[in-house]
């Protein structure tokens, strides 16, 4: 049965009418498997890089390229795309996106040279473009902001539950099967799971924006007016960047550890694709726990969420730094890299939570979509593929080594955003209005 839900005696206009937490944890189950298989069929090419190399003798900048392509193809495509789904259909859109990304991991098992994979994995990326931020859109529609930055972290957590799969099956099937059924092993799940999404979650409905006048005294809603109202958020700006800064370190870590301990260690493509499964999964119980801890410190501390950013940002620096420039190869390198896997990405949750917030409720997937574009082309895109640069240059260790002092940026971004996010989140307040109080804009 459907209950209204109600926030100090207003109702909150994206959960009106809502249905019962089950539906809630019903919706949150698929969105996150399917972003699970995101993430799969986006990581699954790291562990094949070994036999790609050897097969296409390709330099480690074409192999980083490989992982940046994606992104880049998310960062182009993720503003237009969140656009037409918080004004078209966010269920539909995902939906699209999911056969889109799938189809295209199958086709890059056909590929016969590197020009064909190259462009079949910026097919993956067109296709993978908006579904993070629509999806974070669909769940903050659904949970109350108390819960926000949990809620976000865990589903966002399951990017790396899918890089960790990912990771690990690319190494086991192209160590017994060959890469190109990696390719289509992966591509199979979305196709099934994309089905079963538009068959049980329903969309929430399109909340108006503020009126915008203009000449003849009607409202503006052309695609200029909805940037300008995003770029007064001086908090949600800053916020992007800094998150964007400290996904180089992940993604580059993510991207050549498998390489990394093949070339260092001597493991075998399908042991070093484990171990850094199990580097992605300590990130991932790292996600949950700093969302966690920004959610309760945010109740007594407004800018919580921005600080414990920042803070796992500074930790990742110090820790990162030592291992790859201070440690030799050893059990010690190894744990160190573990502590700093588990802090790199303390970031994700409270990140989000935090651009949701500060705008306006009818434009939740166009905010989280530019943080997803700062995301991929400032972190995602630029980390695999400058890592892969140095590393012809100086070799994979110096180039780890030089990664994390993008992190030290990154803190410093979030404290900046620290200093504008009352302002913004009490405009957002004024903006929605006193009878219209969504738990959108509560801390």
């Amino acid at each position: 049965m459907a209950v209204e839900r109600m926030v100090d005696g207003r109702e909150d206009p994206l959960r009106e009418g809502a249905d019962a937490p089950s539906y809630a944890y019903s919706v949150f189950a698929i969105v996150f498997a399917l972003m699970v298989v995101d993430y799969i069929d986006r990581q699954i090419v790291v562990s094949m890089f070994p036999y790609l190399k050897v097969e296409w003798g390709l330099s480690d900048g074409q192999l980083g390229a490989l992982v940046s392509i994606v992104s880049i193809s998310v960062a182009l495509a993720t503003v237009p795309l969140s656009l037409l789904a918080d004004r078209w259909s966010r269920v539909r859109s995902m939906f699209w996106m999911a056969i889109v990304w799938s189809c295209a991991t199958v086709a890059c098992a056909f590929a016969q040279d590197y020009a064909q994979l190259l462009a079949a994995r910026s097919i993956v990326g067109l296709g993978e473009a908006a579904y993070g931020a629509v999806g974070a859109a669909l769940l903050s529609s659904l949970f109350p902001a108390r819960t926000r930055s949990t809620v976000l972290g865990a589903f966002l957590a399951a990017a790396l539950v899918g890089s960790v799969v990912g990771t690990v099956l690319g190494g086991i099937i192209s160590e017994r099967w060959g890469w190109r059924a990696g390719f289509g092993v992966a591509g199979i799940p979305g196709l099934i799971l994309a089905v079963l999404f538009l068959a049980i979650v329903r969309d929430y409905r399109t909340v108006a924006l503020p009126s915008m006048p203009r000449a003849g005294g009607r409202a503006s809603m052309s695609a200029g007016a909805i940037v300008a109202l995003l770029l007064r958020r001086r908090t949600a700006i800053v916020t992007c960047i800094g998150a964007g800064l400290q996904l180089v370190m992940v993604s580059a870590t993510y991207a050549w550890m498998p390489s990394y301990l093949n070339r260092v260690y001597g493991f075998a493509p399908d042991r070093a694709g484990f171990a850094t499964g199990v580097v992605i999964l300590m990130g991932g119980v790292g996600a949950v726990l700093c969302s966690v801890v920004a959610d309760r410190m945010t109740m007594r501390f407004a800018r919580a969420r921005l600080y414990v950013a920042a803070i796992a940002s500074v930790t990742t620096a110090a820790v990162m730094y030592i291992a790859f420039a201070r440690v030799p190869p050893s059990d010690a390198q190894l744990a160190l890299i573990l502590a700093g896997a588990t802090m790199m990405t303390g970031t994700v949750g409270p990140v989000a939570a935090v651009v949701i917030e500060v705008v306006h409720p009818a434009l939740r997937a166009t905010a989280a979509s530019i943080l997803a574009l700062t995301q991929n082309l400032f972190g995602l895109a630029a980390g695999p593929l400058l890592t892969g640069f140095l590393s012809d240059a100086y070799g994979l260790p110096v180039a780890l080594s030089v990664v994390p002092s993008f992190c030290v940026l990154a803190a410093a971004t979030f404290v900046a955003a620290a200093r504008t996010y009352e302002r913004d989140l009490l405009n957002v307040k004024l903006c929605v209005g006193p009878e219209a109080m969504s738990t959108a804009t509560r801390p």
